[in-house]
């Protein structure tokens, strides 16, 4: 199984399962536009915010989101709780290894794996968190690897508490998203709710170490992002890169007080290509640790993923087949980035 298993690399993989070819998914854009969320989310201008994030997800693909009220405080605890998890000894990480555990949920080490076959190594560690779900939960227990419960490292006091709040509070960044999205796209504001009462949205806090010399070495190499779309809090030194229909790299740079939002391949499928997934990568050239937290947010593993009534009609014919989401997830497995040798 794959690092992110939100991921798959530029080298092909899923593209072939999905049927589209990756030049098609490119667009034009030189800078990553900002959303205020805040005017949905208090009612005051739903249609204006809709409209913004239509075309921005049309043209670009990526976002900043501001006044999405996540609280400063609630991300310094997770960045702190994150740099005590990370300083560990790998031998105290290496007990909630993913290898270990029965969903996918844990940690995982660098050189484990290599998101893009065609670049360099991916440089990075990463703790993954899902919705937190008991052992007995039907759909884990008959196999759902991306749900369950989690695996939290013994003593770590507060460990736990901030990691799983910061889950939460992103969560419902993530339920407003797909309302925002809705409206953006003609439709109902609560066309997906029964979607995604209990969607694989799994939060991983990624740790990219201080590399030297620049440019030689990749945090994560070029990929698209496989669910829905992913909200990312990144930490001040950069490296987030974004590429255009010409080919060009653009800067992602952290912008206080937001977070990035990229759809991924799901959404553009359900949406026929009007949302757009775009190829995007981190360096670590900062000479620091870099943190950053990305959020994969999808559907439950049953809901079936299909042209939108709102995103087809008369020259505009459905471009994929509809998918089960679980199914999707499975082809990625068996098509998509292999783990690289530890």
């Amino acid at each position: 199984m794959d690092d992110e298993f939100g991921h798959f690399p530029s080298g092909g993989g899923l593209a072939t399962v999905a049927g589209w070819s990756r030049e098609r998914k490119m667009r034009d854009f030189d800078a990553v536009p900002v959303v205020d969320i805040g005017p949905f989310l208090d009612g005051s201008d739903k249609d204006g915010v809709a409209r913004r994030a239509a075309q921005v997800c049309e043209s670009a693909g990526f976002l900043y989101l501001s006044g999405h009220g996540v609280s400063e405080a609630l991300i310094a605890a997770t960045v702190e709780q994150a740099n005590r998890f990370f300083d560990l000894p790998e031998e105290r990480k290496r007990e909630v290894h993913i290898s270990r555990q029965g969903n996918h949920r844990g940690w995982r080490g660098f050189g484990e794996v290599n998101l893009d076959p065609n670049g360099p190594k991916d440089i990075k560690e990463s703790f993954k968190v899902g919705m937190e779900l008991p052992a007995d939960d039907p759909d884990f227990r008959r196999g759902e690897k991306m749900l369950g419960p989690n695996a939290w490292p013994r003593d770590l006091p507060g460990f736990r508490e901030a990691v799983y709040a910061y889950w939460e509070a992103v969560h419902g960044v993530q339920m407003a998203l797909f309302r925002l999205f809705a409206r953006a796209l003609d439709l109902p504001e609560e066309h997906f709710a029964p979607l995604v009462t209990k969607p694989i949205a799994q939060l991983n806090l990624v740790h990219y170490p201080a590399q030297p010399g620049e440019g030689r070495a990749s945090g994560v190499g070029a990929h698209t992002d496989y669910e829905c779309f992913t909200i990312l809090w990144q930490d001040q030194n950069g490296g987030l890169e974004a590429r255009n229909k010409a080919g060009q790299w653009i800067p992602v740079p952290p912008i206080p007080g937001t977070f990035v939002v990229n759809i991924g391949d799901m959404m553009e499928l359900w949406t026929n290509r009007r949302f757009v997934s775009t190829l995007h990568r981190a360096r670590n050239t900062s000479g620091r640790r870099r943190l950053s937290y990305p959020m994969f947010c999808g559907t439950n593993p049953d809901a079936l993923i299909e042209c939108l009534p709102t995103c087809t009609g008369p020259g505009n014919p459905p471009r994929h087949a509809p998918v089960i989401a679980g199914e999707w997830q499975a082809a990625k497995i068996a098509a998509g980035a292999k783990p690289a040798a530890a």
